[in-house]
């Protein structure tokens, strides 16, 4: 495998006869099946070579005892490189640069060494209720995306206790919970506190359930009153969507892959999570049919394949997607491939709102949404139709859209709308 990337012999025998030169050929190995370009191999090398003479001079003999001079190496690296008068952002790049594959060597040698690779957060209140998350996914049903919407708003309140330096969730009270709902109302809009509250109750509850809480006080948490309809849907006109999608550079893999999602979300009206969820097999190429599974209204919705999306499509799935035997249909341009996140597909649609300089409450994958209804809307269709057409759980969740109705409410108010109703 060395030999793929380094033409001269006496290179590729020095690297061989370090002392961890079987992991540095297995380290390569594995950059290779990832799909890393060859400049991360000339780049770390090198580096991994000089670790090894680090580690063998300050007396290290096996592999095991790597782990313990990691630290020592990059230390040194940064002190011989970096110098007095460097930026604390490039020292910053020079200390990642040498410890990411320094680490992953290790690890990939010594199977316990965790090294700084970033832990998941743990769950919060893990000592007081350890199964509450169990009770949530066993018992309630809860989806992976609802779990980690519970675990956010705990660990604000979490986080709060901390500050307030109340150790004791026994000691919670309605005065300590009140003000826990008037410090988060600062930082978040009305729905989102409305929704902090409704996990806040469902927690007191459980810990009155378990014994842990002596009274039960989620009635005493009140949420803030959202009236239906209030809002209008954030969409924009479809001639910033042209220049959204003029602003896509689509000679690179990169710009192709955006490109077809940007035409999936304005054009099908998906969810950024359907979008990610979104496999090879979902594409009827021979019948030209787009089918959504698992929508969130629980049913399957097929739509025919428009032709700019299925070109962006296939323009994407032969000249950007990267060769791997996962069905997802889009994944990372950068190493190593993994699938793309509805976070990552909310981000790149916001991404290029701003580029375009459309200026819109909360850009993201969601204005998109909202802006194929807004065009459905104006094509005057029923309202039945767009709620089954963008996968609507509920007529309700449509009615808002009878508030950019612009052509149906200035029939009404210039006549006496009776023809309307």
């Amino acid at each position: 495998m060395l030999e793929r990337y380094f033409v001269r012999p006496d290179t590729v025998d020095r690297i061989r006869a370090s002392w961890i030169g079987e992991p540095i050929e297995r380290y390569v190995a594995g950059l290779t099946e990832q799909g890393y370009a060859a400049r991360n191999v000339f780049r770390r090398v090198p580096i991994l070579t000089r670790f090894g003479e680090f580690a063998r001079e300050q007396g290290a003999q096996r592999w095991e005892d790597l782990p313990s001079h990691v630290q020592g190496f990059v230390d040194q690296w940064v002190q011989q490189r970096g110098g007095p008068r460097v930026s604390d952002q490039r020292r910053q790049t020079i200390i990642k640069e040498v410890r990411t594959p320094v680490e992953q060597l290790v690890r990939l040698v010594v199977s316990s060494f965790v090294g700084t690779k970033r832990q998941p957060a743990p769950a919060p209140f893990r000592e007081m209720a350890p199964d509450f998350f169990t009770y949530l996914r066993e018992e309630r049903g809860l989806r992976a995306a609802s779990l980690a919407h519970y675990a956010h708003h705990l660990r604000c309140f979490e986080a709060y206790l901390d500050r307030i330096e109340l150790a004791e969730v026994r000691s919670l009270s309605p005065p300590v919970l009140a003000a826990f709902v008037a410090d988060r109302s600062a930082g978040v809009c009305r729905t989102s506190l409305r929704d902090c509250c409704g996990v806040l109750r469902v927690f007191l509850r459980y810990l009155h359930r378990s014994g842990v809480l002596p009274t039960d006080l989620s009635p005493t948490v009140e949420s803030p009153q959202v009236y239906r309809l209030s809002s209008v849907p954030r969409s924009i006109t479809w001639e910033e969507v042209r220049r959204m999608l003029a602003a896509v550079d689509r000679r690179a893999a990169l710009g192709k892959r955006d490109y077809a999602i940007l035409l999936l979300l304005v054009t099908y009206g998906l969810r950024a999570r359907e979008v990610a969820a979104l496999t090879l097999d979902d594409i009827d190429w021979r019948r030209e049919r787009l089918r959504i599974p698992e929508r969130k209204a629980g049913h399957s919705t097929a739509f025919p394949l428009s032709t700019a999306v299925g070109e962006a499509l296939v323009d994407y799935l032969r000249n950007g997607r990267p060769q791997t035997t996962d069905r997802h249909v889009f994944f990372r341009v950068v190493a190593p491939p993994a699938p793309l996140t509805y976070t990552a597909i909310g981000a790149r649609a916001s991404h290029y709102l701003h580029r375009a300089g459309i200026t819109v409450a909360r850009a993201g994958s969601h204005t998109l949404r909202h802006t194929c209804v807004q065009r459905l809307v104006d094509a005057d269709f029923s309202l039945k139709v767009i709620g089954d057409y963008v996968g609507h759980r509920s007529p309700s969740s449509t009615e808002i859209y009878t508030k950019v109705a612009v052509e149906t409410l200035r029939q009404v108010a210039l006549g006496d709308g009776e023809e309307i109703l």
